[in-house]
């Protein structure tokens, strides 16, 4: 009989929330520990944070405990923050032995710069693990979608992948307006080098990067290229009120270039006002490569879950690709791997 892979849940946002439950629900895998950044979930049941039954698993804030842990992998689902932030807890984690499988980084260390890239190298090498990333947006529209539209196309001059994400029903206000953003003043976010645009820059340039290595171009440097949208009206949204004139979308998007021109385009749009222009009547994601033929697909998530269920698409999505890599992460040689 295959034992399970014990598995270690990082954090129980949104998106963790719905890798914990995925791991729960699948007999392949068996949870051994769970780490939350609240005090309000520390000391709880994993079964009553994931609203499954009892697991014995309890909740804990010591990174410590964590690491004593005897597990094969850990879900790193952390909120997004600065791309650096991380960085010392994953490497704590790789070299106490366990495996790393995150949703936020980790996709193309390389993008980042090779120092970097060797740094978490040497950690999973010291502790005889692997380091992966993956999800929906960065790991699969550009990765895996984009490159085999490009198999379509005897040449190319650009593939541009977008995605828009609709944040109306997000309820927590503290990242909503605080660590995304919104109902900020124009001109109150920095789109150079605040921790926003810090954090997706490093994000889609690894988006443009993965791309850029499976259709085999050298690409010779990414630039950032975010802006942002303010509100025609007044908003009422789950989390509160965006007031008409402040930020009611942030387009984060990063270009790769060859000899100074833009091959790859990435952008990502948070968005709280779906009928705004240029919004309106968009998929969830869009790809489009000039060349000869041209390709546009158009894709967007279905809504199939039973009534009652609050776990939006997006969600279930990410946790499908994090349950796919899991074995694919344990059974790898130590090092950095690509998805």
């Amino acid at each position: 009989m295959t034992m399970p892979i014990r598995v270690i849940q990082w954090a129980t946002g949104s998106m963790g929330k719905a890798c914990l439950r995925a791991v729960l629900d699948d007999d392949r895998f068996q949870l051994v520990g769970l780490f939350v950044y609240g005090e309000a979930k520390a000391g709880r049941d994993a079964g009553d944070i994931a609203r499954r039954p009892e697991t014995g698993v309890i909740a804990t804030r010591s990174i410590d405990e964590i690491l004593a842990l005897d597990a094969d992998v850990v879900i790193h689902a952390p909120m997004l923050s600065a791309y650096v932030g991380p960085d010392a807890d994953v490497k704590r984690l790789l070299e106490s032995g366990k495996n790393v499988v995150s949703i936020n980084h980790y996709f193309e260390p390389a993008a980042l710069g090779l120092d970097y890239a060797n740094g978490l190298a040497d950690s999973a090498r010291k502790g005889g693990a692997t380091l992966a990333g993956t999800g929906v947006n960065p790991g699969w529209v550009a990765e895996r979608m984009a490159v085999n539209a490009v198999a379509l196309c005897l040449s190319h001059r650009n593939i541009a992948t977008r995605e828009i994400i609709d944040c109306t029903t997000v309820p927590n206000p503290d990242y909503v307006f605080g660590a995304l953003g919104f109902g900020s003043a124009a001109g109150e976010i920095d789109l150079t080098n605040g921790p926003l645009a810090e954090t997706f820059t490093a994000m889609f340039s690894q988006s443009v990067e993965g791309l850029a290595q499976r259709l085999g171009l050298s690409l010779d440097r990414f630039e950032p290229d975010h802006e942002v949208s303010l509100a025609e009206r007044d908003l009422t949204i789950a989390a509160g009120l965006i007031p008409k004139g402040t930020v009611s979308a942030t387009t984060w998007r990063v270009h790769g270039l060859i000899d100074g021109v833009r091959r790859i385009t990435h952008e990502v749009n948070w968005i709280m006002d779906p009928a705004q222009a240029p919004f309106a009547g968009k998929p969830h994601w869009e790809i489009e490569v000039d060349g000869l033929p041209g390709v546009r697909i158009a894709m967007d998530l279905v809504d199939t879950a039973p009534d009652g269920v609050r776990t939006r698409p997006e969600q279930f999505a990410v946790a499908a690709m994090v349950i796919q890599a899991l074995p694919r992460v344990v059974a790898a040689p130590p090092g950095l791997l690509r998805l």
